[in-house]
C-alpha cells in the first residue's frame, strides 16, 4: 500500500477515534456546570417573559430548549444575601449575610468546596460581593470558598475596563473593554482548554451588569434603544414614566450586551463538543423595581424585586424541547438542586429544598409556598424612605408579608400582576389570610426566625453600621490592619 496513503488512512481513524471517545466521555460523564449570574435583572424583562421592549434573542433561543421556573425567588432580594444563599445553600439567619458588605464566613460548607471534592474543577469570574473587606480590595485564596480558577472583584459598578484579581495574587489586573464581554471572552478560552481534561467543571461567570448605572453599555447597544419610548409597566406612577423610560434605555443596551455573550457562550460549548454534557444555567441575584411602586432598585416585597429569571439549560437529563416550571425555587435551594441533578450528596448544613426529582419529572411537586424576608433594610431602602423589616410567603398565586406590627400586604398576583390592590383585611379574604399567616408563622419556626426588629440581628452579628443603619465600604483588609478603601463600587462622575 502506497505509505502516504497508509499514513492519512491511519490519521483520520485516529482523529476519528478522538471524536467518537470525547463524545462517549462526554455521554458517560457527570455534567458540567456552567453558572451565569447577572445583577438586577427582573424576571419580566425578557423576551420570553413577554417583554417586547427588550431585545433578548439568544436567551429566547436558550428558554425554548431548557426548563423556565417562572415563579423564581430572591427571597432576600439583595446582591450580597443572594449570593452567600447560592453559596452555601442556607437562609440569610443562618449564613449571616442579610447586609451588603459584610463577610460570608470561610468556614462555612460552600458550593464551590462540595464540587471541588467531588472531583470538579471549580471557577468563578466576575463580581463576588461577600468578602466584606472593601469593594475594591484584594481577596486572598483562603477566602475564596472553594474556587482555583479565580478572576474576580469584591464588587464594582462600572462595567467597562474594571479591576479584577486573578488566583492568589494581590496585583490587580484589567478587564479590556465592556467585562461582561472581556469576562465572556475568558469564559470561551476557559471551555476550549477543557476538551483536554477529565474532570467535569462547576464555573460562574457573575456578570455586574444590568445593574446601575445603565447608560454606561457598549455605544453599539446604547444606540439599539435610543430615543425608543416603550410599553410602561401598569404599577409606575405618571411622575416617574419619564425617568423610566430613559433608565430603561439604559436597562436594556446591558441586557442585549449581555444575551450577545450568552450567544457566544452556547456556540463554544457546542464548538468544542461540551453542550451535551453541559447544565447552563441562567439567572439573577434580585429583580429592579424600576418605577414600579414609584421605587427603583430592590429590597421590598414586589414581583419586579423579588422574581428573577431562571433558566436550566440539560437537554441530556430533560429533553431538548423546553418547558415550564411554577416550581418556587429559592436561592437557598439553588445549592441542593444542582447537586442533585450532579448525584452529589446534599451536606447536612444546607437548608434549601433539592428540587431536581421534580425538575426531573421523578417527584411531585409538593412545595406549596416560599419565604421571603428583609432583616434589616439598608442602602436605598433606609428607613427614612420607607425602609422596614418583613417577613412573608409567594406561592403560587398570592403574595403575603407581616412587617413589625402585623400583616402588611396581600396579593392575588394571578388576578392582579402588577399587585396594585392590598386585599389585607378585606372579609372574602379572610380565609386564605389566615391560612398564609398561618403558614408563615409555622416556616418562621422551622427556620428559628423571631423576627426581630433589625438592630437585634445587628449587634448579634457584630455588624458596624452608620448614621442610615447600613454596612459602609470602609474596612479593614485581610491582614487586619485599617485601608483607605471608601469605594461604592460607582465609576465617578464626568
Amino acid at each position: 500500500m502506497n505509505p502516504i496513503k497508509c499514513f492519512s488512512k491511519s490519521l483520520f481513524l485516529l482523529f476519528f477515534g478522538i471524536i467518537s471517545f470525547n463524545s462517549i466521555a462526554q455521554k458517560n460523564a457527570k455534567p458540567n456546570i456552567l453558572y451565569i449570574l447577572v445583577d438586577q435583572w427582573r424576571a419580566q424583562s425578557t423576551g420570553y417573559a413577554g417583554d417586547k421592549n427588550v431585545m433578548t434573542p439568544n436567551l429566547d433561543k436558550l428558554a425554548s430548549k431548557s426548563i423556565n421556573l417562572t415563579h423564581a425567588v430572591s427571597g432576600m432580594p439583595v446582591c450580597s444575601p443572594h449570593r452567600a444563599s447560592f453559596l452555601t445553600g442556607q437562609y440569610p439567619l443562618t449564613h449571616g449575610v442579610f447586609m451588603n458588605d459584610v463577610l460570608l464566613d470561610t468556614n462555612r460548607t460552600t458550593i464551590g468546596k462540595v464540587f471541588k471534592e467531588n472531583g470538579y474543577q471549580t471557577g468563578y469570574l466576575g463580581k463576588w460581593h461577600v468578602d466584606g473587606h472593601g469593594r475594591s480590595s484584594y481577596i486572598p485564596a483562603s477566602r475564596q470558598q472553594g474556587f482555583d480558577y479565580w478572576k474576580a472583584l469584591e464588587c464594582t459598578h462600572d462595567y467597562n475596563n474594571s479591576a479584577y484579581y486573578e488566583g492568589n495574587s494581590p496585583v490587580k489586573k484589567v478587564w479590556e473593554t465592556y467585562d461582561a464581554i472581556a469576562q465572556t471572552q475568558d469564559v470561551c478560552q476557559y471551555l476550549k482548554s477543557q476538551t483536554k481534561k477529565d474532570d467535569p467543571f462547576f464555573l460562574v461567570l457573575s456578570i455586574g451588569s444590568p445593574h446601575d448605572p445603565y447608560q454606561t453599555a457598549p455605544e453599539k447597544y446604547r444606540k439599539m434603544y435610543e430615543n425608543k419610548i416603550f410599553t410602561i409597566r401598569d404599577n409606575v406612577p405618571a411622575d416617574k414614566v419619564e425617568k423610566v423610560q430613559n433608565d430603561l434605555r439604559g436597562y436594556y443596551a446591558h441586557m442585549t450586551a449581555i444575551d450577545d455573550c450568552v450567544g457566544q457562550l452556547r456556540f463554544t460549548l457546542k464548538e468544542q463538543g461540551l453542550d451535551e454534557n453541559t447544565i447552563i444555567v441562567f439567572t439573577a441575584d434580585h429583580g429592579d423595581l424600576m418605577g414600579s411602586h414609584g421605587a427603583w432598585n430592590k429590597q421590598q416585597p414586589y414581583d419586579e424585586s423579588i422574581r428573577v429569571p431562571f433558566l436550566i439549560h440539560y437537554p441530556k437529563a430533560f429533553g431538548p424541547t423546553g418547558k415550564k416550571s411554577k416550581a418556587l425555587i429559592n436561592s437557598p435551594d439553588i445549592m441542593p438542586t444542582l447537586l442533585g441533578l450532579t448525584g452529589i450528596e446534599v451536606p447536612k448544613s444546607v437548608e434549601g429544598k433539592d428540587f431536581s426529582q421534580i425538575l426531573l419529572g421523578k417527584k411531585k411537586n409538593d412545595v406549596t409556598h416560599t419565604l421571603i424576608s428583609c432583616v434589616q433594610p439598608f442602602g436605598q431602602w433606609v428607613r427614612s424612605k420607607g425602609g422596614k423589616e418583613y417577613r412573608g410567603l409567594m406561592t403560587e398565586n398570592y403574595t403575603y408579608v407581616r412587617d413589625l406590627k402585623g400583616p402588611w400586604l396581600l396579593f392575588d398576583r394571578t388576578k392582579d400582576p402588577f399587585q396594585l390592590n392590598n386585599l389585607v383585611g378585606q372579609p372574602s379574604l379572610a380565609a386564605i389570610q389566615s391560612k398564609l399567616d398561618r403558614d408563615l408563622l409555622n416556616e418562621l419556626k422551622i427556620r428559628k426566625d423571631e423576627f426581630l426588629p433589625g438592630l437585634d440581628y445587628i449587634k448579634k452579628w457584630n455588624y458596624v453600621i452608620d448614621a442610615t443603619e447600613t454596612v459602609p465600604y470602609v474596612k479593614i483588609n485581610y491582614q487586619g490592619l485599617p485601608i483607605t478603601d471608601t469605594s461604592s463600587g460607582y465609576p465617578a462622575l464626568k
